[in-house]
């Protein structure tokens, strides 16, 4: 795709196609990281589950060794029934 570099107030952008960010698994307003590499414009996505912690790498991070256990949080304070 060919596009050209367009100014938009005091700043500059590019215009992408749908098809093109839909190629890059990429929609309006998702964040990206714009790097330069050998003097080309690379623009990667951020992989984030739309704002939220991905389970997928949550779960990653626990360590081998980790044992569950239980938490005292104290005496029921409203109508609970144990």
């Amino acid at each position: 795709m060919i596009t050209k570099v367009q100014k938009w107030g005091n700043s500059q952008g590019l215009r992408l196609s749908r098809e093109l960010l839909s190629d890059a698994d990429i929609e309006v307003g998702d964040p990206v990281d714009v790097t330069v590499r050998d003097g080309v414009l690379v623009v990667t996505p951020v992989r984030r589950v739309r704002g939220r912690l991905d389970l997928g790498q949550l779960v990653r991070e626990i360590p081998a060794d980790y044992t569950p256990g239980e938490f005292d949080w104290g005496p029921p304070t409203g109508e609970e029934v144990w």
